[in-house]
């Protein structure tokens, strides 16, 4: 975000071609400009006390505030930083401020002959009324070629609602997701490949493909499947969001990954369907270039990985009410199950610390807790003051689900009273060690056909059906999730790999789920993961989460990160559908996605996806509460240097949200 950092870039970068004054025009601003997310920009400070504007040298001004406080008022940066929010708030927040500062991006509109046009926006923080956005739009105006077409763009959804009572006429206006919802080319996992370019122009052409395919090769098709094996790189050309299960395993494994629309005009006439190329994403621009010769390559690390997993704990241990798990217990339980017990006992208790995030330093800040401070409403930013605030706002605004966990040693009880799947396990292992990796997926399906298909013995079944209380009866409609300890580890997420079961009804249906959940341990997907970690099949042991079905008005997936931009502290990326998660989880649509600044406040819209219209802005409001309530929680499950969270939630009929999976995010 520009402007909100002090200690970097100062005027002795280079020679400074800063103007002062003068009207720009297109050849000014290609000389002054630098590339943001691949577009053209620069940085524009308008001085309303001298009735001038400030056209930056990109390359010599990073940020507007070192500039102003520098160059127009005569302070050192350490002074600008011994005040830094202060002098932040006079430029960004307060109504009756001196200076406007914003950023002019060029682009082109491909549906009227690639005409150039400029977008003009203030940081994302700003608080700019209707009034003081018009008068920025105008003042630049004023002073640009007049050939070129000015479009203001919100920065947040408070500047959207501040404009709804200016005439687009005066102001006329572009929103982010009408400017990016449809780039040609968009980063979503950063990194850089070199491989064998593998071109799929259909899903068939995959498939007959995908058994052949090797850790050296980019996967570029219309949408990459969740099941594709671990290769080095991915390329989509049809949309998805950062959050989909192919892009939380791009980021996982540690492998570049974008959205290329025009992937068939990149792959065609190139020829590259085949060839040896260097696959680059970042922010900046997205490319595929064809090597002279093939590459020496050598197995990358991952062949030798090697992730541990603590031994599980498979005496007899009953099947529990989530609320009486802890973190402690996802040797027995999974991490799933511990983590929704650990959420209950954070929102039963609070006890916990959630303010540890805002506590580490940003220079030139020692800490953030300022900002919680003003995020919570809370006047002091006193320690205890804040704990007690950053717990009553989360408890105020999530519960925790129902529901009841069955432990590992269920499914192990049940793996060990059939001897066909004992003899079936034994194959697989036996497979496995001799590497003869063509039996491993008629092995596994042989197995899982097993499981799904065999009774399980009564004691078991009676463990099952008597752990609910009496408002969570197998007769109403379940969900059966899934909680294996060979997850959320370091250096293996799973995500998507286990199965879930959404929808289950009847003692029959549950007994059911609950054999396909363990089933979903042993999938040739699965066991090729695992193997590929150095994790076992006798290692890997499956529970169960048994939750009642909550009807939502709108269910999603947000992490408390940006995705995207790893350096982004500030941001949580936030995805929802109507109904339930599963939507977003399973890609059954293109959810809409949210940026929400947990530090200065405010949120934006990043795209529609699916959907023809935005949210009602009271929604978009509550949503805010929800980012700020997962980085709050990031502060407990993670620690203040700890990952970023993977969190499934609902909003429920009574418009409160329900949490209903947390996990580390891959990133």
């Amino acid at each position: 975000m520009t402007g909100l950092r002090a200690r970097s870039g100062s005027a002795d970068a280079g020679v400074d071609s800063t103007v002062i004054g003068e009207n720009l025009s297109l050849p000014m601003f290609r000389r002054l400009s630098g590339v943001l997310a691949g577009h053209p920009y620069l940085k524009v400070i308008v001085d309303r006390e001298r009735s001038t504007w400030h056209v930056l040298d990109t390359a010599v001004h990073p940020f507007h505030v070192n500039y102003i406080a520098v160059t127009i008022l005569g302070m050192d940066l350490d002074e600008l930083d011994a005040r830094l929010d202060a002098f932040n708030a006079s430029v960004y927040t307060d109504p009756e401020r001196r200076f406007l500062l914003g950023i002019l991006s060029l682009h082109t509109d491909p549906e009227n002959d690639d005409r150039p046009f400029l977008v003009l926006e203030t940081t994302e923080a700003d608080t700019m009324h209707g009034a003081l956005l018009e008068e920025f739009y105008t003042f630049v105006r004023e002073r640009l070629d007049g050939r070129l077409p000015l479009l203001l763009k919100p920065a947040n959804h408070r500047q959207e609602q501040e404009l709804t009572a200016v005439s687009d006429v005066r102001v006329p206006r572009i929103l982010s997701h009408q400017l990016f919802g449809n780039r040609t080319r968009t980063p979503l996992n950063p990194g850089e490949a070199v491989g064998r370019l593998r071109y799929f122009r259909s899903p068939e052409e995959y498939r007959e493909a995908a058994s052949g395919l090797g850790w050296s090769d980019i996967v570029a098709m219309d949408c990459v499947p969740d099941d594709v094996p671990r290769v080095a790189g991915f390329i989509n050309a049809a949309p998805i969001t950062p959050l989909s299960h192919t892009n939380v395993l791009a980021s996982g494994w540690g492998i570049p990954n974008a959205i290329v629309r025009d992937l068939a005009g990149l792959v065609e006439p190139e020829d590259l369907d085949g060839a040896w190329v260097r696959y680059r994403v970042r922010e900046d621009g997205i490319s595929l270039t064809r090597l002279s010769s093939p590459p020496r390559l050598e197995a990358p690390s991952w062949h030798q990985q090697r992730v541990l997993l603590e031994p599980p704990l498979l005496e007899d241990a009953p099947a529990l009410a989530l609320h009486r798990l802890r973190r402690t217990d996802h040797d027995r339980y999974g991490t799933k199950a511990a983590n929704l017990g650990e959420l209950h006992h954070v929102l039963d208790s609070r006890t916990a610390d959630l303010t540890a995030f805002y506590g580490v330093p940003r220079p030139p800040r020692p800490d953030l807790y300022g900002h919680l401070a003003a995020r919570l409403g809370t006047p002091a930013k006193a320690a205890d003051t804040l704990r007690r605030a950053a717990a009553e706002f989360v408890a105020a605004n999530v519960t925790a689900p129902e529901g009841v966990a069955l432990p590992f040693s269920l499914q192990h009880r049940f793996l060990t009273s059939s001897p066909p799947i004992q003899q079936a396990i034994g194959k697989l292992k036996m497979a496995l060690e001799l590497d003869a990796i063509e039996l491993v997926d008629p092995l596994c399906l042989h197995l899982q056909n097993l499981i799904r298909n065999t009774p399980m013995p009564q004691d078991v079944t009676r463990r099952i059906v008597e752990a609910f209380p009496a408002h969570l009866n197998p007769g109403s409609r379940l969900v059966v999730r899934s909680s294996s300890n060979a997850e959320d580890l370091p250096g293996f997420s799973a995500a998507g790999v286990y199965d879930s079961i959404t929808a289950v009804s009847g003692t029959d249906e549950l007994l059911d789920a609950v054999r396909r959940v363990w089933a979903s341990l042993l999938t040739p997907r699965s066991v090729h993961l695992r193997r590929q970690a150095g994790i076992s099949v006798d290692d890997t042991y499956m529970g169960v989460i048994i939750q009642q079905y909550t009807p939502a008005t709108l269910g999603g997936v947000l992490v408390t990160c940006n995705p995207t931009q790893r350096e982004d502290f500030r941001n949580v990326y936030l995805n929802c559908a109507p109904d339930s998660p599963e939507k977003v989880v399973e890609g059954a649509v293109l959810p809409l996605q949210y940026l929400y600044n947990t530090v200065e406040g405010g949120g934006r819209t990043v795209g529609l996806g699916s959907a023809s219209e935005d949210l009602p802005a009271g929604v978009r409001d509550r949503l805010a509460d929800l980012a700020l309530t997962g980085r709050l929680l990031q502060s407990h499950f993670s620690g203040p240097d700890g990952g970023p969270l993977d969190i499934e939630w609902l909003m429920t009929d009574e418009g409160g949200f329900r949490l209903v999976q947390i996990r580390p995010y891959a990133l």
